[in-house]
């Protein structure tokens, strides 16, 4: 098939690129606000790989993209959950409108071309599931109440990408994902971490009260669960979540990446209350019963996936001095 990736210089979808290279002509289409080319270096000198710089907020830009694409793994977003609070215009534009934008190409690309129906993979987020009272989480759940406006963006995008299967004959997979960690992480807590005790070895502050608990998924595992997926369930909606069974609290990621670091001794303190910011689901643990029927399991649990990414920001970081 010939692949188009969004967001495909960044974490997740540079992963995807890797995932999919080996088997497929795939084009990337990256506005480069977060993505970085560096992610994909390795690839520019293959046949079957192309790089697009465009805005997903440029219609014309993205309809150009699509010529001759199968399918779109669509990856690109404002992935800052905490930055909603302060710029509430964002994820509307770089999640919703964007997704808009896309699923408005592919009808257009489907109605010129009507032998070809072009598929979506998405990427959402366990915050569309706001303060589940159900642990863990299944994708039945509901109502759905994000109390973040990542999450909300999130949800919005996934109604869009839904009503479009019905209304214009696609096919999609929407992913929720658990917290997605591993190599080329730029954001998330063990980053933070990582930073902070980099600039302090005595002491790290965490917010909120230590006991947010959540469930970590390594990105090469998040992968392999989504191509699982796609390769074997043939809904016209496909749902599911990707995490793993287990969860882990802040102040034992801290003490993981105080261990990884090899420090002694660092001193924690508490910028209090139950959430690290607003919009922070304090206890999250989703249900991967349904994706695991299909076969798929993850490697590692929630304290590897911690340690396996410290460790990779650790040795980024040596690179670069």
């Amino acid at each position: 098939m010939k692949i188009l990736i969004t967001g495909g210089a960044g974490f997740i979808g540079s992963h995807l690129v890797d995932a999919l290279i080996e088997e497929h002509e795939i084009v990337v289409f990256d506005n480069l606000s977060s993505g970085r080319m560096e992610f994909l270096q390795h690839h520019k000198i293959n046949p079957r790989f192309s790089f697009i710089q465009g805005d997903l907020l440029v219609q014309a830009e993205i309809e150009n993209a699509l010529d001759g694409i199968d399918m779109v793994y669509h990856a690109a977003a404002n992935p800052d959950v905490r930055l909603g609070a302060d710029d509430t215009s964002v994820h509307l534009e770089q999640n919703i409108i964007a997704t808009y934008n896309l699923l408005e190409a592919m009808r257009k690309k489907s109605v010129a071309n009507i032998k070809r129906k072009i598929k979506i993979a998405f990427t959402s987020t366990s915050t569309v599931y706001g303060e589940a009272t159900v642990i863990p989480t299944p994708e039945d759940y509901g109502p759905l109440i994000p109390i973040s406006l990542y999450g909300a963006s999130k949800l919005a995008c996934e109604a869009l990408i839904t009503s479009y299967c019905h209304t214009f004959d696609m096919q999609s997979w929407i992913f929720r994902f658990a917290n997605v960690v591993g190599n080329r992480s730029t954001h998330g807590i063990t980053v933070d971490f990582v930073k902070k005790l980099k600039e302090n070895p005595e002491h790290l502050e965490i917010l909120g009260d230590g006991m947010q608990r959540k469930s970590y998924v390594y990105v090469s595992d998040c992968v392999a669960g989504m191509l699982h997926a796609v390769a074997t369930s043939k809904n016209e909606v496909n749902i599911f979540n990707i995490g793993t069974d287990d969860t882990i609290t802040t102040t034992e990621i801290g003490n993981v990446v105080i261990d990884v670091m090899k420090l002694r001794g660092v001193e924690f303190s508490y910028t209090g209350g139950k959430r690290g910011w607003k919009g922070d689901v304090p206890v999250m643990s989703l249900s991967i019963e349904k994706i695991k029927a299909l076969g798929w399991e993850p490697t590692y649990n929630s304290r590897h996936c911690i340690e396996r990414t410290a460790q990779s920001i650790l040795e980024e970081m040596e690179k670069n001095v």
